[in-house]
């Protein structure tokens, strides 16, 4: 019944006769199933009128101290969305004054930010330019990113969209306000600003939680079910050659942060390097035990902790080493936009085949398209299907080594 959607939260009466519909067909169905199941005579029919009338009091008292609270935090403007404007002209200015108009307090300018650094030096109520707005996207300080430039910048207004398709929140273009009246894209409007939606967030509300609860539920329990062949193969690495076992390396995560990862140590242990090599075939750096760890991708099972950790996900696109991210994503065009959710120990790219070693750039562009079709496709039923389809694809495959 979308009781508990911010609409509903805002408008007491609303969420009040949400509740009460939504308590009145759980209730009717219970007693139907009750009444099929011929169960009914085990309850008594004094606690079931009392539990029938009592419940929807107490989910009023609940939604009303919750609307008091979310009606003081909103006045606080904890809970307004966090705009950022790409722009500082007349359109830009305009944008602004109709965030500042928003009612309820929905909307929070957090400033204009210039096209390139050269404009920035010159605009006394500019924040910086695109490189200051990606690092505060990346800080968590921005929600939404507006584009309030004229249509006819041509290949800059191409080169900065390009920039701006990485960042984990919904960026959206504003047409000049004097020529569109009214929304054209499914997502709610800003402010009532007419927009075109051009990044959609991948994962927000309902849907970051779910994917959240499915690493904190499962991974637990793949951690307990593989314990033993951990600990089997941390044995093994250990005799195997000297050196530790697990093996640290920092790579690119969501929203372009950086992590360690944690791996099974594969190869003869030696100082980190900047540049590291992709493993290829018949490659001597590569232990006995690693090469078998490898090609059944047992070495990826200490990222569990990096699940748990909330820096992975169990499904998502493969992370990839900081000196290797930079350079595909200069061959790439759309290759950063794979760090709008957490990456993965297993992927759509990954159960379709494509692991192992990069040879060409066709390879790097099948990858990236798998990747962003999960982005946009993402849902429960996908990651469970692409977890069941690794236990029967995912672990051994001709390329990896």
């Amino acid at each position: 019944m979308r009781a508990y959607s911010a609409e509903a939260l805002r408008r007491p009466a609303l969420q009040v006769g949400k509740a009460a519909a939504a308590w009145m067909a759980a209730s009717a169905g219970l007693v139907a199933i009750a009444y099929l199941t011929s169960t009914s005579i085990i309850y008594s029919r004094g606690w079931a009128v009392l539990w029938l009338v009592l419940s929807p009091l107490g989910f009023i008292l609940v939604r009303g101290f919750a609307a008091a609270r979310v009606a003081r935090w909103r006045r606080q403007g904890l809970l307004s969305t966090r705009v950022a404007v790409v722009g500082t002209g007349d359109l830009a200015r305009a944008v602004a004054r109709q965030l500042e108009d928003a009612p309820d307090q929905q909307c929070r300018l957090v400033g204009f930010f210039a096209e390139t650094a050269e404009e920035d030096g010159h605009l006394v109520a500019c924040k910086g330019d695109i490189e200051t707005l990606l690092a505060a996207v990346a800080a968590n300080q921005v929600d939404e990113v507006l584009v309030a430039l004229p249509w006819t910048g041509g290949s800059s207004l191409d080169a900065l969209l390009r920039k701006l398709n990485s960042v984990p929140v919904n960026v959206r273009i504003c047409p000049d306000l004097a020529l569109l009246k009214r929304p054209v894209r499914r997502l709610p409007p800003i402010a009532a600003l007419p927009t075109f939606d051009l990044y959609e967030r991948p994962l927000s509300g309902w849907n970051q939680v779910s994917k959240r609860a499915e690493d904190l539920v499962l991974t637990p329990l793949i951690l307990l079910a593989a314990s033993p062949v951990l600990l089997l193969i941390a044995a093994l690495v250990k005799l195997d050659s000297p050196g530790p076992v697990l093996f640290r390396q920092r790579r690119f995560g969501f929203n372009n942060n950086e992590f360690t990862v944690y791996k099974f140590r594969t190869m003869h242990h030696r100082p980190q390097e900047d540049q590291v090599p992709q493993a290829r075939k018949g490659d001597g750096r590569v232990t006995r035990i690693g090469a078998f760890l490898r090609r059944t991708s047992l070495d990826e099972l200490p990222q569990l902790i990096n699940v748990l950790r909330g820096e992975m996900s169990l499904v998502g696109p493969r992370p990839h080493a900081v000196a290797h991210n930079r350079l595909f994503a200069r061959t790439i065009d759309d290759y950063l936009g794979r760090h709008r959710v957490k990456p993965g120990m297993t992927g759509w790219a990954q159960v379709n085949g494509l692991r192992g070693e990069i040879r060409s750039e066709e390879q790097l562009r099948l990858r990236v398209q798998h990747d962003l079709y999960y982005i946009d496709h993402w849902s429960l039923w996908l990651d469970i299907k692409i977890l069941l389809l690794t236990l029967f694809v995912g672990f051994v495959h001709e390329n990896a080594y």
